[in-house]
C-alpha cells in the first residue's frame, strides 16, 4: 500500500495534478553524445531556465543532481535515468543499466525512465531490464517512464504507426507509468497509438526543429489524447528557453491555440 500511495505522491510532482499531462526536458544527451548547446557544464543554469518557464521535470543521469542541483528558484520535478549508450559504441542501440530505482529514492527523485529500442537485436536484454526494473518501482513506489523506440534491424521506418503502436503497448504492457515515443507525424495515426495503450502517452522531440512546428505537433497531439511532451534540444537549445517552456505550458494545460501561445509570451 505505501508503494502505491508513494507512486502517486511522486507522479504529481511530474504531471500536473489538474490536467494530467507533462512537460518534461530530456538532459540525458550528455551521456550519449557529449557537451552538446545547452548542456554544457553549467548545467545548473538551464534547469533554472527550463523551471522558470513551469516545466514539471527534467530528465538526465546523476550528473543533472550532482551538478545542477540549484537550491534557488522554483521547484521542478527530477526523473533519474536509469540506462544508456554512448554513440562511440558499435551497438548504440543497446542501452544498458547505469543505475538503479534504489539509488533515484536515495537521490530523492521524483521517477525513473529507460530508454528501450524495439527492434534491434538487443531488445530481449532491454525488455528483461524493463520488466526487473518495473518491478522495482512498484516495491519503491517510484514512477516509470519508459522512452519506447521503435528501432534497430527490423525497422524500416520508426515513425510508422503500426510500430508506434507496439512500442508503446509493450511499455504498458510490462507496467510502464508514463510512454515515451514518437510523433507518427500526424494526428489520426498518433490517436491510434494514444488508443492503444493504457499508459499515459508523450511525444519526443527528435531532432532540433523550428519553435512554431513544435509547438503545433504538440497542439495535434494534445487534442487527440497525448498526455504531454519530452522535448530536449527543441527547449535547451532554443534562444530563450523559457518562453519556449512557457508556450508549451499554455498549450499542454491552459488548451491555447499555437497563435495565442506565441503572442501571449512573445515568441
Amino acid at each position: 500500500m505505501s508503494g502505491y500511495i508513494g507512486k502517486r505522491i511522486r507522479m504529481e510532482r511530474i504531471m500536473n495534478r489538474e490536467t494530467n499531462k507533462t512537460i518534461i526536458v530530456p538532459m540525458d544527451h550528455g551521456l550519449t553524445v557529449g557537451p552538446i548547446k545547452g548542456i554544457e557544464k553549467n548545467l545548473g543554469e538551464t534547469v533554472n531556465k527550463i523551471a522558470l518557464g513551469g516545466a514539471n521535470a527534467v530528465l538526465g543521469h546523476i550528473g543533472i543532481p550532482l551538478y545542477a542541483h540549484r537550491g534557488y528558484g522554483p521547484d521542478i520535478g527530477l526523473i533519474l535515468h536509469l540506462s544508456g549508450s554512448t554513440s562511440l559504441s558499435p551497438d548504440s542501440n543497446y542501452k544498458v543499466l547505469v543505475n538503479t530505482v534504489l539509488e533515484a529514492v536515495k537521490l530523492g527523485a521524483d521517477g525513473v525512465s529507460l530508454h528501450i529500442n524495439v527492434g534491434t537485436k538487443s531488445d530481449p536484454e532491454m525488455l528483461e531490464t524493463l520488466g526487473r526494473v518495473s518491478r522495482e518501482c512498484r516495491e519503491f513506489g517510484m514512477p516509470l517512464l519508459a522512452m519506447m523506440y521503435p528501432r534497430g534491424e527490423n525497422i524500416e521506418d520508426e515513425y510508422d504507426v503500426e510500430v508506434v503502436k507496439i512500442a508503446a503497448r509493450v511499455a504498458a504492457e510490462l507496467g510502464a507509468d508514463i510512454v515515451k515515443t514518437n510523433w507518427t507525424g500526424d494526428p489520426d495515426s498518433f490517436k491510434e497509438v494514444v488508443n492503444g495503450c493504457m499508459a499515459p502517452v508523450i511525444i519526443a522531440g527528435g531532432e532540433k526543429s523550428d519553435i512554431k512546428g513544435i509547438l503545433e505537433i504538440t497542439k495535434q497531439s494534445i487534442e487527440v489524447g497525448g498526455s504531454g511532451v519530452a522535448y530536449g534540444r527543441n527547449v535547451f537549445q532554443t534562444e530563450d528557453s523559457t518562453k519556449v517552456v512557457r508556450a508549451l505550458c499554455l498549450i499542454v494545460h491552459k488548451n491555447y491555440n499555437v497563435e495565442e501561445a506565441m503572442k501571449e509570451v512573445k515568441l
